[in-house]
Formats: C-alpha cells, sequence, structure tokens
C-alpha cells in the first residue's frame, strides 16, 4: 500500500521532529530491529503518524566501538527505504560521514545530509551545492570517524566548538553552499565528552548557539540515543503529557524554544528531551559561561 505525507503547518512555531530509523545492525537505540526494508518503513510509518515532520536514515551506527560498514553495504541498506519514503513525499535525511553515501542519497532525492564529521573534505565541496540538500554540520571533539570516550572539559569544548564552527561554515559558504542550506548541530553525549557536564552546557547554550551562528540548530531530544543525556538531569523533570505522540510543549510556539530540529528515536523521548533541553536552560542565567555550575 502506497502512503503519501503531508507535511504540517506548524513549522514556523515548533521544532521539526525528526524521526530516526537506524537501518544497522548495532546502533544502541535499536541495533538490528529494522534491518529488513519492510521493517524500516513500517517504522517510519509509525513515527511519522506520530508526529515526526523528516525521517532520518542511518546505515551505521557511529557510536563508540561499532562495526564498520562499507559504502556498499551503506548503499544496499538504505536504497529501497529511501527510495519509498522519497516517492511518498516524505522528507529524508541521511546520517552518514562517507562521501561516496551521501551523494548517493542526493541523487536518491534525500532532502538533508547529516555528517557527524561536518563535511571535513575539501574535495567533496565542488559536488555538494549541486546536491540540493541542506546539510546538517555536526560538531564532534572526534572530527574524524564515529564517537570514542574520551573525558574534555566543558570550557574546553566551548572553545572547540565555536573554533569548529567558524571554519567549517566559513569553508562550506566559500564553495557555494547557502546558509539557508546549513544547519548546525553542537552534539551531544559521547561526540563532545564521557563527562556529562559539556552536554548540560549545550542544552543550556542552543539559544546563544543559534544567535552566535545565525543558523538553525537541530539536537537529539530522544531518551534512547548514544549521546546520552546526563543521567543526573533525567530525575526530577515533570513527564511532559503526550497527544497523539507529540508532547504538549512542541505542539505550541514557547518562548524558550530550544532548537529548530529534534531529533528522535521515539516521540515520547522527543517530548521529554524536550523539556530536559528547555531545563538545562535555566541552569544560569548565561549557560554558556565559560564555566559551568552543574545542577
Amino acid at each position: 500500500m502506497m502512503h503519501e505525507f503531508t507535511a504540517p503547518a506548524l513549522w514556523a512555531e515548533r521544532p521539526r521532529l525528526v524521526g530516526i530509523v537506524n537501518v544497522a545492525a548495532d546502533s544502541f537505540s535499536d541495533g538490528g530491529r529494522f534491518l529488513a526494508t519492510e521493517d524500516a518503513l513500517a517504522q517510519a510509518w509509525r513515527l511519522l503518524d506520530a508526529g515526526a515532520d523528516i525521517i532520518e536514515l542511518g546505515a551505521a551506527a557511529s557510536h563508540p566501538g561499532a562495526e564498520r560498514v562499507s559504502v556498499e553495504e551503506e548503499k544496499r541498506r538504505l536504497a529501497d527505504v529511501l527510495d519509498e519514503l522519497v516517492a511518498a513525499r516524505v522528507p529524508v535525511s541521511v546520517d552518514s560521514f562517507t562521501p561516496q553515501t551521501q551523494l548517493f542519497a542526493a541523487a536518491h532525492g534525500a532532502t538533508y545530509l547529516n555528517d557527524i564529521q561536518g563535511f571535513p573534505d575539501p574535495e567533496q565541496y565542488a559536488e555538494l551545492p549541486d546536491s540540493g540538500c541542506s546539510h546538517i554540520v555536526v560538531h564532534s571533539v572526534q572530527r574524524r570517524g564515529p564517537a570514542t570516550k574520551v573525558r574534555i572539559d566543558a570550557p574546553t569544548v566551548r572553545q572547540g566548538l565555536e573554533q569548529f564552527f567558524r571554519d567549517r561554515l566559513a569553508a562550506l559558504q566559500a564553495a557555494g553552499i547557502n546558509r539557508e542550506r546549513l544547519v548546525v548541530d553542537p552534539g551531544l553525549g559521547y561526540f563532545l565528552s564521557s563527562a556529562p557536564e559539556p552536554s548540560v552546557m549545550v542544552l543550556g547554550g542552543l539559544d546563544e548557539i543559534r544567535a552566535r551562528f545565525g543558523l538553525t540548530v537541530e539536537e537529539v531530544v530522544s531518551s534512547r540515543s548514544h549521546r546520552q543525556r546526563p543521567r543526573r538531569h533525567r530525575a526530577g523533570h515533570p513527564r511532559s503529557r503526550v497527544v497523539r505522540g507529540r508532547s504538549r510543549r512542541g505542539l505550541h510556539p514557547h518562548p524558550r524554544r530550544c532548537c529548530d530540529f529534534g531529533r528522535a528515536h521515539d516521540l515520547y523521548g522527543a517530548g521529554q528531551g524536550t523539556v530536559i533541553a528547555e531545563s538545562a536552560q535555566l541552569v544560569g542565567r548565561k549557560p554558556w559561561a565559560a564555566r559551568l555550575t552543574p545542577v
């Protein structure tokens, strides 16, 4: 049965929810559950029916210790799922740091390319402006490859994050990519540090990151992710009431809207994550300050 997706008219008023479907064997959240095309498509439509605006497909895990996946295997896992969703007019994001897979996704109709390395290869830049995709530029302290377990303090992460986005965004725009097609993702969890403080700092400073770089911001808001939101900030916050799979806080404009895109493996997690991100912004009057005071 052919589905057809109709985009909601609320994007200007609330973050766009990105429902993640991992067609990978070893992801933290759902490893192996959606390797079969029919299972991946069924999960995508469950997320869309529950309120997701965009589906993100990942064919290779990026957590510490994840298995290496060849370009050809990434393409094979993506092909049928991507083609069917695009045919149904679903906006699709493809999460891959492999240039060949990114070009394959663009050629097959992906709307967004999500690179955990932040598009580091200058030799690829000539092809990106013609891809027609928006580019999600992810910051990670690793800079190259999957996440690893490293312990870095919050001020050091902050300094590196700001320099990374200054340099990378300038390079991508110089290559001809329009600013309107760039989205910044500051990273979270192992992409920042095995310590919790850098993640709390980033969650608390999403508004300031948006203002500083003048671009839309994406962040993980799922309760199940290898990016690992700090556990100390999970307890003690009321659960948002979920209506038709989307939290009440996500349905209406909010004065402290914390991000423009929220990635989630499940829609309850998106609602809870929004509460946590907004609560983190209340840690201090200046959450992006050089010295973080943990809650």
